[in-house]
């Protein structure tokens, strides 16, 4: 089992920027720099929606066409911490952003592990 954890949500206003965390931690002490890391976010009313994923190594990151250059998705594998930084935020942005990882060690096919998420808003 995994436990990932997610901070640095807030209010934020329109234009603004705003960095989340997500740090990890596993009973079963598997080893953080094989895993692929993500985002997903979730508004109300909305269905979940892919934001950014990272490899294992750190050197390729996926975004979401929505993203448009405005986030920013890395990693510290010493750390066992995966970071999103926002900038341009809009209120489109507005939802719960939730940390991902798979069970399935170099691979980005799946997400088997979900954060409690951490809330996201942005004021027009």
């Amino acid at each position: 089992q995994v436990q990932l954890t997610e901070t640095g949500g807030g209010l934020v206003q329109a234009g603004g920027s705003l960095t989340l965390s997500c740090s990890a931690s596993s009973a079963s002490g598997r080893t953080f720099s094989q895993y692929a890391m993500g985002w997903f976010r979730q508004a109300p009313g909305k269905e979940r929606e892919f934001v950014a994923a990272i490899e294992w190594t750190g050197d390729v990151e996926y975004y979401g066409d929505f993203v448009k250059g405005r986030f920013t998705i890395s990693r510290d594998n010493a750390k066992s911490t995966v970071s999103l930084q926002m900038n341009s935020l809009n209120s489109e942005d507005t939802a719960t952003y939730y940390c991902v990882t798979s069970k399935v060690a170099y691979n980005l096919g799946s997400w088997d592990y979900w954060g409690q998420g951490t809330q996201v808003t942005v004021s027009s």
